[in-house]
């Protein structure tokens, strides 16, 4: 009985004892997940402009022409966090996107105020093929 209770003092001590680096830790991982989301994203060439709505998913309209997103589409929110289609039903977004062999939106993302402001970026697979994509800058520019 005197073991048990030696040791549960010990146990608690070595608690408090760890709390602050603990607590500290705990507090470094929470401030520094936000952070990270709202870093510059670097998008590939081959990423177009458009605005989706997703109406019924994974039934879309994509510059106001209906598709269908492709089988495992994925949508990463203005926090670069994935997104369920289902959870932006409705509402008009401003993406660059990505299109999968059978022209259907793959990798979907949705766009920030200053994104969204980078001018000019291609709508249509044609634009991408002649103008020219700067990928450290993220910059296009027309012929």
């Amino acid at each position: 009985m005197h073991r048990c209770v030696m040791t549960r003092r010990l146990l608690a001590r070595a608690l408090l004892a760890a709390a602050p680096a603990l607590l500290a830790f705990s507090a470094l991982a929470t401030l520094s997940a936000p952070a990270a989301a709202w870093q510059a994203r670097n998008f590939p060439a081959t990423a177009l402009r458009g605005v989706l709505v997703v109406t019924a998913p994974p039934e879309a309209t994509l510059n106001g022409q209906a598709t269908r997103l492709a089988p495992g589409a994925r949508i990463h929110g203005a926090d670069n966090l994935l997104q369920m289609s289902g959870a932006i039903v409705g509402q008009k977004l401003v993406v660059n996107f990505t299109l999968d062999a059978m022209g259907q939106p793959l990798e979907v993302w949705v766009l920030r105020d200053d994104e969204a402001k980078m001018s000019p970026w291609p709508r249509t697979l044609e634009q991408a093929q002649s103008w020219r994509f700067d990928a450290a800058a993220q910059t296009w520019t027309k012929p």
